[in-house]
């Protein structure tokens, strides 16, 4: 069989709800890791807060983070660094329009530098994973560069008037997608950027054929990966747009649904 390369979403997807790989999962995918498979991660989180499964899998392969905005090789020096970051001054924009909107907080992330508008200890723990700079208040005086991304947290009920405001005003500057649990936020990165982009950097970089890519996802920022792969896998847990435009779909992240899978495609005939 020809050499694929095998996508993977963290959140909702790759980890289950304890934020672990699933032993199983994780014994199918070193199989086809040893079998000469690529594996590879495309998250919406930035890198230091993949690392930790990045060196469990013990991959080789670059890695698309912060949804395509951020690419770059941890082993390989000479593999070139992408990073898309949006205009601070498209951001300034932003921030002072939703700031006139009944939202929860804003962050903006530049790299390992976070900004978080206002004090929130639960956002604190959740943005602290691989001991970022974090810096509170407001972002308008804090912010003096282009951000990576920025991230609106909101109520449930306004997510869906902060992804209209977005599109209204900002459709030919920005791209906006939701994120999945435990935050209902919505970051918003360069337009043109997705995980799609990402892949297909890394899938030629390594030489492998569209039509050899698997991958898997559960939320907003998973469509275009969804749709640019062959083998487009949506999760049993996945939002309900992703799997109308899925090729087909899994188990969810708590029922290892990508071992599952990649054990039947592969016919490894590995017991669970």
């Amino acid at each position: 069989m020809k050499k694929h390369l095998i996508c993977l979403d963290l959140d909702g997807t790759l980890l289950n709800d304890s934020k672990e790989i699933p032993p199983y999962t994780f014994r199918v995918l070193k199989t086809l890791q040893a079998q000469g498979h690529a594996l590879m991660i495309a998250t919406g989180r930035p890198y230091r807060a993949s690392k930790l499964y990045y060196d469990q899998l013990e991959l080789d392969t670059p890695i698309v983070n912060f949804n395509g905005a951020y690419i770059h090789h941890p082993g390989d020096h000479n593999f070139p660094t992408y990073h898309e970051r949006l205009d601070e001054g498209i951001a300034t924009s932003i921030i002072e329009t939703l700031k006139k909107m009944d939202i929860q907080n804003m962050i903006a992330e530049v790299g390992d530098q976070v900004y978080i508008d206002r004090p929130d200890n639960r956002l604190f723990d959740g943005f602290s994973m691989g001991n970022p700079n974090i810096k509170v208040g407001d972002l308008e005086t804090l912010l003096h560069e282009d951000p990576t991304s920025l991230l609106i947290e909101a109520e449930e009920h306004m997510i869906p008037r902060v992804k209209q405001v977005l599109t209204r005003f900002y459709a030919e500057n920005i791209e906006h997608r939701r994120w999945g649990a435990p935050f209902p936020v919505i970051e918003i990165v360069k337009r043109g950027i997705s995980k799609a982009v990402g892949i297909d950097i890394v899938r030629k970089h390594l030489g492998i054929e569209r039509n050899e890519i698997i991958a898997f996802g559960d939320e907003d920022n998973d469509l275009e990966m969804i749709k640019y792969a062959k083998h487009g896998i949506a999760m049993g847990n996945a939002i309900y747009d992703l799997k109308i435009i899925a090729n087909d779909t899994t188990l969810s992240n708590n029922e290892e649904g990508i071992g599952i899978y990649l054990n039947n495609f592969f016919q490894l005939n590995i017991p669970k």
